[in-house]
């Protein structure tokens, strides 16, 4: 069973409970990766995601490169509202960063996805809303269904 299958049930059957954001965290040893999600809300279909963080639990492929993994990031997340652009890959702080490749556009703000990879083995997923006009940038929730939440998921780890 691949990881996005295995986690696909699991986001479905988690209902926290009360108000507010909420984390939910789990482990996939023959995958070797762990998943944590942070949620402002969550149903049996989807949820308004915070934050998706993965980590690397197993081996790090032989010949695997910081460069490889952005590049192929890029190429496979299809289900997010618009496509990633790998920005930059600075292999001395072994990071790389990628965002939408085309903001989407509400009056004077924009809103775009960010993916910053850290040194083979760490993965994390979050939206900024920012100014046209002025520097400064805030994080927003952003709606996925399970099955886009498990794919993505599916798409980083490769």
């Amino acid at each position: 069973m691949t990881l996005t299958e295995s986690l696909l049930p699991k986001l479905s059957e988690w209902r926290p409970a009360g108000d507010g954001r909420h984390s939910w965290g789990g482990s996939f040893p023959t995958a070797g990766w762990t998943v944590q999600l942070t949620a402002d809300k969550t149903d049996s279909l989807s949820c308004l995601v915070w934050e998706l963080a993965l980590a690397r639990t197993g081996d790090t492929p032989a010949d695997f490169t910081l460069r490889a993994w952005a590049e192929g990031v890029a190429q496979r997340v299809a289900g997010l509202l618009e496509p990633l652009k790998l920005i930059e890959v600075d292999e001395a702080r072994g990071e790389a960063l990628l965002r939408s490749a085309a903001p989407a556009k509400k009056g004077d703000r924009v809103a775009y996805y960010e993916v910053r990879l850290h040194a083979l083995g760490r993965a994390d997923v979050r939206r900024f809303s920012a100014s046209r006009t002025e520097s400064s940038r805030e994080q927003i929730a952003f709606a996925l269904t399970h099955e886009v939440v498990a794919k993505l998921v599916g798409d980083i780890t490769g």
